[in-house]
């Protein structure tokens, strides 16, 4: 009947309705997945907040307070690009929480989801990109102290390159980084993943998927992870404010699909991710963002 979830009413914090970030597509798209009955309600699990302890295993003592308790600096927030608040506080720990919590439960039933996370442009000392806490590092170093896993990789399909994950795992033979970006796109200094592709403006669907299909085939013939990361950003889309790539909505699920099945394929535990995605509307991104769910959904069935 599908699979397990993470969210939260709380992944929505006000940061007023004119801001770029669509703060109103988690809702949303608990909305459509519930409605649709592409996830049922009884599969959807509610986070409670992460620790300060577990998000000090990436990031610093003072951001961690510095986000907790509002003492960030403008200059600071200005790079985050949200302004801060209580509720944005509450709001990441509440993510964060619920990246973890999807992938214990992948590694009990095979794949689970999280319909918020993917902030991969947080550093240890800071924000940036919308970014407030990298959940899936916090994840990932929580596991491995747990001693659930030993190695993870993260396959990172957001138009913008994934900076923080990067570079906090930049000295750790277990944890394997894959980014596959638009190349002239924000950030504009890519720290090193363990492969990086970066895309001319423009690419379409074919180039696009077969780019990743061979890199996949790479990746996996060279690391054997305990469990895999999926973060499946949507701004790839011709119609994203931010993406400059030129991929359908057709060419975007076909993506989802190439993943999920090449992860199923070789029995590895999966976690979805949202990522960014800056579609015209809330609807048209939460109709995107949905695919990944929908793709999971029919493969796993």
């Amino acid at each position: 009947m599908g699979f397990r979830v993470s969210y939260a009413p709380g992944y929505y914090a006000p940061i007023g309705e004119n801001h770029v970030f669509p703060m109103r597509k988690f809702e949303g798209l608990y909305r459509y997945l519930t409605e649709q009955q592409i996830i049922p309600k009884s599969y959807v699990i509610t986070p409670g907040m992460s620790s300060e302890a577990d998000l000090m295993s990436v990031h610093t003592g003072r951001y961690v307070d510095a986000i907790l308790n509002g003492n960030l600096g403008r200059k600071e927030e200005r790079k985050l690009g949200l302004p801060w608040t209580f509720e944005l506080g509450v709001r990441s720990r509440l993510a964060v929480r619920g990246t973890l919590n999807a992938a214990m439960m992948a590694l009990e039933d095979g794949i689970a989801g999280n319909m918020a996370g993917g902030t991969h442009h947080a550093m240890p000392d800071g924000g940036e990109g919308f970014c407030v806490f990298n959940d899936v590092a916090v994840a990932i170093r929580v596991l491995k102290r747990s001693m659930w896993i030993r190695k993870a990789m993260v396959i990172d399909c957001d138009v913008h390159q994934g900076n923080g994950t990067a570079e906090i795992f930049k000295d750790d033979p277990d944890v394997f980084t894959f980014s596959l970006h638009g190349e002239k796109n924000y950030p504009f200094i890519k720290p090193p993943s363990n492969l990086d592709i970066g895309l001319p403006d423009k690419t379409g669907d074919n180039e696009y998927l077969d780019t990743l299909g061979t890199a996949l085939d790479q990746i996996f013939y060279a690391f054997k992870p305990d469990i895999v990361f999926y973060l499946g950003g949507i701004d790839p889309l011709e119609t994203d404010h931010f993406g400059r790539l030129s991929l359908t909505l057709k060419g975007l699920l076909q993506r989802e699909r190439i993943v999920i099945k090449t992860v199923r394929k070789h029995d590895f535990p999966l976690v979805l991710l949202l990522s960014g995605g800056y579609a015209p509307t809330v609807k048209d991104t939460v109709i995107a963002h949905s695919q990944m769910f929908t793709a999971a959904r029919e493969i796993y069935a």
